[in-house]
């Protein structure tokens, strides 16, 4: 969620002769608050999760499933109830405050918050699925009996014109809407003043509406516009962006992206040093945790050859002009811009003198004026060229009542171009007048269907983050490979077709990894195996590549098609010179996540070395254990992703006439299984593993 003001929003050519003097106030603002924070010390790790819903309506008679555009009266409803003591007799003993919702991009979308932050301690990760569960049965409460809340990252049907997608209905309205789009309608977006505008200036800086193209998953009887023409999709990967001349789905506003679900983590850092290096360390994580997390295989009524939302999100929030994207050279504007400002991170920021200037390998351009001033002002050049980089941008939303801020009093200037730098990690000074201290923001994860599910890579990514401080670890290499694993992470079956660039020696390089305890403590029983059946990294890739799969984890052919999966590791070639244990290496995910036979550790073996050196209880540990095997048997393939999933269910349902298209009958019995995912009447072992259980029968509180 963005700044949200109040005022009267100016269109874009009433903002950009403001531009400068917002920039220059936003410097002064971040400057006053880092003279009042530069030397402070916070209160330690301290932790908060969002959540994002979508509110879908059912038509059971009919069999259809629509985008409930109630946001508005279900917050005022929810924000109420919240206020009301007696909620606190349904709220789990292990919960600290009752949760707070808040609106989204989305008129259908709710995003909820836990009350109070959680902490690093063991016993408080453990509570972090019940408070997550807690707000999905208030939510689910008060909604109407045909609404249910849902955490889908992409609604399947978004924008489709062979029917309604929304409750109630809408109509696109191309020359008058804010987006001017051929699918969707102004009636889709928050009302708040600031969704319309952010829609209507960034397509009016830009020049052109958005444009948005992602590859088309290919079947059998896929109809090819002419002029097209594609391979069948089952027995290769295709790139996450189309190449020219083959089939894609097309998208042109900013609802199809930032319409989309996610889950998002915020730490607060006990400095400001150790934000920074947090920081750096999550940036070549983000790719990994995308992979890992893909969910959203299907736009527009359509099934993509694509298994996330990543390269859609920063189309579909893509205000550069023709000359920053290099289309025409520069003449009116100041600079080519290699990158959405939705998109993956450009350079790290932590003084470590392991950040080396090689590993700031692409073209980043900076507003060398800003940085000249923090510079001055007693900044290093890395922070310094970091907030530089941020403010080559444009405000995009600006309100007539605040044009002139107390720069002491407020940090909104420095914000508005901050809050709509979208990029994989965000690093978040102290807010203005607040305990709270230096935060880093972890952005690239797509929600999952289940509260089980979020609160897994939520404790994971939390206890990461405490590996990496206590240990030291040492996560660098250079930013292209992590773009490139950014593309490669929104392919169709990354989890478990794809290797990636990591960088195998993690550890300082005078502490050996010998030092450290790796293992899983305690081992995870027998019992909590994720599968009756054993599914190997090949087997998997086949559920996903067969459209007959069988989405209930029973024997799959593999086929000719099948992609060999190498275990070999080959280190990435770069024109840059390496020093001895400097090399980043392709991995598969497994080996990334669980470590490899040699001297690699794994993620989650510097996860377990951490919790090995905590005195915690054989109880609490097994809890944790059950929340980091979801990953571990993700990371092997051995369970699946939320997209794979998803498609499974889309070519195996019986109205499915592998033509790529997913029907209303399809997208109403999918939500209906997502739901019934959650609340554990439906069993799905291949994703969730044997022994979860949901929320229950109803949902309800």
């Amino acid at each position: 969620m963005g700044l949200l003001a109040l005022g009267t929003p100016l269109t874009w050519d009433e903002t950009k002769p403001l531009a400068e003097h917002i920039r220059n106030h936003g410097i002064t603002q971040f400057l006053n608050t880092w003279d009042r924070w530069k030397d402070k010390t916070g209160k330690g790790l301290l932790w908060g999760d969002e959540i994002e819903y979508m509110v879908a309506s059912f038509n059971d008679e009919n069999k259809q499933a629509r985008l409930s555009l109630r946001q508005t009266e279900i917050l005022e409803k929810l924000q109420s109830v919240t206020l009301d003591p007696s909620l606190e007799k349904f709220k789990p003993a292990c919960c600290a405050a009752i949760p707070t919702f808040h609106p989204e991009y989305g008129r259908y979308m709710l995003e909820s918050t836990p009350g109070f932050p959680f902490s690093g301690n063991p016993s408080s990760l453990v509570a972090v699925e019940a408070d997550m569960r807690f707000r999905r049965q208030i939510i689910r409460s008060h909604l109407k009996n045909h609404e249910l809340p849902l955490t889908l990252t992409a609604w399947p049907r978004l924008g489709v014109t062979d029917s309604a997608f929304t409750d109630p209905d809408t109509h696109p309205d191309p020359q008058k809407s804010s987006s001017r789009s051929e699918y969707v309608g102004e009636l889709l977006t928050n009302p708040h003043a600031r969704f319309p505008t952010l829609t209507a200036n960034i397509r009016s800086r830009r020049g052109s509406k958005v444009d948005i193209r992602v590859p088309l998953f290919i079947d059998e009887k896929t109809e090819i516009p002419d002029g097209l023409s594609a391979l069948k999709s089952n027995g290769h990967t295709n790139p996450a962006k189309p190449l020219s001349g083959t089939p894609y789905i097309h998208m042109d506003a900013m609802a199809f992206g930032m319409g989309c679900c996610c889950l998002q983590i915020t730490f607060q850092a006990w400095n400001v040093d150790e934000a920074r290096k947090v920081y750096d360390a999550l940036v070549p994580v983000a790719p990994i945790m995308l992979a890992l997390t893909a969910a959203s295989p299907a736009f527009r009524g359509k099934l993509a050859d694509v298994d996330a939302r990543w390269n859609v999100i920063a189309a579909s929030v893509d205000d550069r002009t023709e000359e920053e994207r290099g289309l025409k050279p520069l003449k009116n504007d100041r600079y080519r811009i290699p990158k959405s400002r939705y998109d993956s991170v450009d350079l790290y920021i932590s003084n470590d003198e392991r950040n080396k200037p090689e590993y700031h390998d692409i073209d980043v351009p900076v507003n060398q004026a800003v940085r000249k001033r923090l510079i001055e002002h007693g900044l290093d050049d890395k922070l310094a060229s970091h907030i530089g980089h941020l403010f080559i941008r444009d405000p995009l939303v600006q309100f007539s009542e605040t044009i002139d801020q107390d720069d002491v009093g407020s940090m909104d200037h420095f914000e508005n171009i901050q809050s709509t730098n979208w990029q994989t990690i965000r690093f978040k000074p102290p807010p203005v007048n607040s305990p709270i201290g230096w935060r880093v923001e972890f952005r690239s994860m797509e929600v999952q269907m289940t509260d089980f599910e979020n609160a897994a890579f939520s404790i994971f990514i939390v206890l990461l983050t405490r590996a990496i401080i206590s240990f030291d670890l040492n996560f660098y290499m250079p930013i292209s490979k992590v773009d490139e694993n950014m593309q490669v992470a929104q392919q169709r079956n990354a989890a478990v077709a794809n290797k990636f660039f990591f960088r195998r020696n993690v550890f300082p390089l005078d502490r050996s990894p010998a030092r450290f305890d790796l293992a899983s403590r305690p081992v995870s029983p027998p019992s909590s195996s994720p599968t009756s059946q054993t599914h190997s990294r090949n087997q998997s890739a086949a559920v996903n590549h067969s459209p007959n799969g069988d989405i209930n984890g029973g024997d799959v052919p593999q086929t000719s098609h099948d992609r060999d999966i190498s275990e070999s590791s080959s280190t990435c070639s770069t024109p840059i010179e390496m020093e001895a244990g400097d090399e980043a290496a392709e991995m598969t995910l497994d080996e990334i996540v669980n470590g490899d036979s040699g001297s690699f550790p794994g993620l989650m073996g510097v996860v377990n070395a951490y919790l090995n050196s905590l005195n915690v209880d054989v109880c609490t540990k097994c809890d944790i254990r059950r929340y980091l095997d979801l990953i571990k048997y993700r990371a092997k393939g051995q369970l699946v992703t939320p997209a794979t999933w998803i498609r499974d269910f889309i070519t195996s349902h019986p109205a499915y006439k592998k033509d790529s298209v997913v029907s209303d009958e399809i997208n109403y019995d999918l939500s209906k299984a997502v739901d019934e995912i959650e609340r554990g009447v439906r069993p799905a072992p291949e994703l969730l593993g044997k022994d979860y259980v949901g929320s229950g029968p109803t949902g309800c509180l």
